[in-house]
């Protein structure tokens, strides 16, 4: 199924749109915040204009596939963050977000993926969600099981912006009525 470029969502207190390379300013100052850089796995710090201009450029083309929806988190008229769905395969994909610190705490996370994970769902058709968080941001593991994640396991990751070895916490969603998604 396709969905279309201009797909959007709304919540009540944000509206879920597409990422595009003219996000990149917005998002260069946001992860340009170590407390919010360091619990990203994949995102090199500090961050460079450049490639996060390259990175946002690439979500059209990974929408228009099926393979990814990243969505830029738009409140008060501004991009506060993002939530996406990516690694789209074989009806499961990994949810993931991250916000700007001076939004945190507000429940916006959980609001924004919330949506994000019944988008996968109804909208992509998705039978299984992955997700995750580094072990020392518990944080995330709340919005998590808050959303219907359950705990899988702990395992190491390389961590991009910390240039170490981390513990990171894998979760898992699986819709209802698809056990075996379960069973794998």
């Amino acid at each position: 199924m396709a969905i279309a470029l201009a797909h959007s969502i709304r919540t009540p207190r944000l509206t879920l749109r597409r990422m595009t390379a003219a996000d990149a300013p917005r998002v260069y100052e946001i992860q340009s915040n170590w407390n919010v850089t360091r619990m990203l796995r994949m995102a090199s710090f500090p961050p460079t204009l450049d490639e996060l201009r390259h990175w946002l450029a690439r979500h059209e083309a990974e929408w228009l596939s099926g393979a990814a929806y990243r969505f830029a988190l738009v409140a008060e008229e501004r991009v506060i963050g993002c939530a996406d769905v990516d690694e789209i395969a074989s009806d499961s994909g990994d949810l993931g977000y991250w916000l700007d610190e001076a939004y945190w705490g507000r429940g916006l996370a959980s609001e924004a993926t919330a949506a994000v994970r019944d988008f996968a769902l109804d909208s992509v058709g998705l039978k299984r969600l992955l997700s995750g968080h580094a072990a020392d941001n518990p944080a995330s593991g709340r919005v998590l099981t808050k959303l219907g994640f359950r705990f899988l396991r702990d395992a190491t990751s390389w961590s991009r912006s910390r240039q170490e070895t981390i513990i990171h916490r894998k979760y898992e969603l699986v819709a209802a009525g698809n056990d075996a998604a379960r069973r794998s």
